[in-house]
């Protein structure tokens, strides 16, 4: 499958939040400070956040260059969008 520009930002933003998740389980399994783990934690925390705006963003993006597009059946309805960010919140 062919990724777009936003698609390859999102995956790269996923990618780094997998690799800190890794740490925070590996600091956890070593006995590092709580501090540190805390401190990574929430920089995945922080990428999943990012990566989650992103992907709405780029489908609200889509979503509004695609208007005149009937046929586009993957589009979200305005709830939906709603709904997305809402649970971001």
């Amino acid at each position: 499958m062919e990724h777009t520009e936003a698609d390859a930002a999102t995956l790269r933003r996923l990618r780094r939040a997998q690799g800190q998740l890794t740490a925070v389980i590996t600091m956890l399994d070593t006995g590092r400070e709580l501090r540190e783990v805390v401190i990574q934690l929430a920089a995945a925390s922080h990428a999943l956040h990012r990566a989650n705006f992103k992907i709405i963003s780029d489908q609200l993006r889509r979503c509004v260059l695609d208007e005149q597009d009937t046929a586009r059946v993957d589009r979200l309805t305005e709830q939906q969008l709603e709904e997305l960010f809402l649970g971001l919140a």
